[in-house]
């Protein structure tokens, strides 16, 4: 059996990612031969022939060194301009980028969609369609790794990491944890299934128990009693959680915040951490293990579909054409989210609804 030199590609970024190692690797084979070679040949051919033998100094030359100090670098910065532009290309996800959240714990990955679908160690996406994977652990230091696609990100916990790909080639790959995570490391691998988008729509319509993942949020929000407070007609004893996500939040301080993902896992684990203004502190407890990693990324979700249409990181509120799947049925936006996608991905494919 013939081992492949890489693995399978099945990325935008793979084939990049490929051709950017095999321009270092060359780099590095010419540089260490030319090297080694020079070392080699200057051994033998100024090597000491006699004991009495004497050398005559050598004083160098000026244009030489700065010859041979220059040109390497230049090659080196030619790694760096490379590497930035991959990174650049991946740092951020594009606004119309599918969510899944991921939860890492020893030893698995807990993966959730806004449709409410939940899965342990496999990942199911569409082809063409950009993922945006929003990654929270609720342990140790974790790694995913794609090697298919060519991905590989730290779980850092204690707060949120991003990352995000496109697929363009359908199949079943490896998921890894790249980082060494407990005794049972080697056991956290998983499956990433690429699907065509027709086959994809399938797979969603087999549907998910307990409703979206906002409404499993909104479940949360109930249940931790913060409806008490935050009321969503009016102004209550906390700030309105309506529009609030993608919007600044002015401090106690006088200083301003963006309610991302980040903002509101602080406020919900450390509301003392940042007082809005026109609030006093201590007036919110700390939820600090009352609630899991999933249950946070859920409220999140929950407070998304609060926001303002056009927010910044909104879900988009309705399709167009044709908002409803079942006519007077409007979807629900984390739902819409998902569908919208695969019908842009179907109607550029030349596909049919």
């Amino acid at each position: 059996m013939q081992l492949p030199l890489w693995p399978e590609a099945a990325s935008a970024v793979a084939t990049d990612v490929d051709h950017l190692y095999i321009y270092l690797s060359v780099v590095s084979i010419v540089m260490s031969v030319l090297i080694f070679g020079t070392i080699f040949v200057f051994a033998i051919k100024y090597r000491r022939r006699s004991p009495d033998e004497i050398p005559q100094p050598i004083h160098g030359s000026l244009r030489l060194e700065i010859t041979w100090s220059v040109i390497p670098f230049l090659i080196m910065l030619t790694f760096f301009w490379w590497g930035a532009k991959i990174y650049f290309l991946n740092a951020v996800p594009p606004p119309n980028a599918m969510d899944v959240y991921v939860v890492a714990k020893q030893w698995m990955w807990k993966l959730q969609y806004p449709g409410g679908q939940r899965e342990i160690n496999e990942l199911h996406v569409p082809v063409g369609q950009p993922v945006r994977l929003t990654l929270a652990s609720e342990d140790v230091i974790h790694s995913f790794f794609i090697p298919a696609l060519r991905i590989k990100h730290d779980v850092v916990p204690g707060h949120y990491d991003t990352m995000w790909f496109t697929a363009n080639k359908p199949g079943h790959y490896h998921l890894f944890c790249a980082e060494y995570c407990g005794t049972e490391h080697s056991g956290m691998i998983g499956w990433v299934d690429i699907m065509t988008p027709a086959d994809y729509a399938n797979w969603l319509a087999g549907g998910a128990s307990g409703g979206t993942m906002s409404q499993q949020g909104e479940r949360v929000f109930e249940q931790l009693g913060c409806a008490t407070c935050h009321l969503l007609d009016r102004q209550g004893t906390s700030p309105s959680l309506r529009g609030l996500y993608g919007s600044r939040v002015q401090l106690t301080g006088g200083q301003t915040v963006l309610a991302d993902d980040a903002y509101i896992r602080e406020s919900i684990l450390n509301p003392n951490a940042k007082i809005v203004a026109g609030y006093r502190a201590n007036s919110m407890p700390s939820y600090q293990g009352q609630i899991s990693e999933e249950g946070i990324l859920q409220l999140i979700v929950y407070i998304k579909s609060l926001a303002t249409p056009n927010a910044p990181g909104a879900p988009t509120a309705a399709l167009t054409p044709g908002a409803a799947l079942i006519p007077g049925v409007a979807l629900h936006p984390a739902v819409a989210q998902t569908v919208s996608a695969l019908r842009r991905v179907n109607q550029r494919d030349g596909g049919t609804q």
